[in-house]
């Protein structure tokens, strides 16, 4: 059975620089934890739901990639791209279905933070989003903090399921 790769550890983080700069990297430290948290799992212990939660590492990887999607694609940028969940089925980005393998899910997630990170790049802080969010307006720098709080959310979650499947814990 194979196993996700274990990415080198994110340099640190600056603490001192331009405001985009840092909430970047911020953001980009937390996407190389969530990597390193699924890495040198096989795909039986990625599917797995060992606590309480029904929430799998696997499966918060892929919530975790269209979240990405959600807010710098269709949300900041406007775009229109397809979702897996609908109104019978709300929860189904944090389902990895049986047909999709952890390096497909791994890869999804690579794709969607790479086209974040362009869309980021392309853009200023006080720039608005396309599309409002419930009704009201979102800027990059409010999108960039929510997702780092979002992504940090998450990793509370992968470190109590990770290290219930295998006893490892930091990043």
């Amino acid at each position: 059975m194979s196993v996700l790769p274990v990415p080198d550890p994110a340099p640190p983080t600056p603490l001192d620089g331009d405001e985009k700069a840092l909430l970047c990297a911020q953001l980009d430290e937390k996407r190389a934890i969530l990597l390193r948290k699924v890495g040198g799992l096989d795909e039986s212990q990625l599917r797995s739901t060992p606590t309480a939660s029904s929430i799998s590492l696997l499966g918060l990887l892929k919530h975790s990639a269209y979240v990405e999607r959600y807010w710098f694609r269709h949300v900041f940028a406007g775009e229109r791209p397809g979702f897996p969940w609908t109104d019978d089925d709300p929860d189904a980005d944090w389902r990895p279905e049986a047909g999709e393998t952890p390096q497909e899910i791994r890869d999804l997630y690579l794709d969607e933070v790479a086209r974040s990170r362009a869309i980021t790049d392309a853009a200023a802080l006080d720039d608005e989003a396309i599309t409002e969010f419930e009704d009201h307006p979102a800027s990059l720098r409010g999108i960039l903090l929510h997702m780092i709080q979002e992504t940090s959310r998450h990793l509370g979650h992968a470190d109590v399921i990770r290290e219930t499947i295998d006893g490892a814990t930091g990043d």
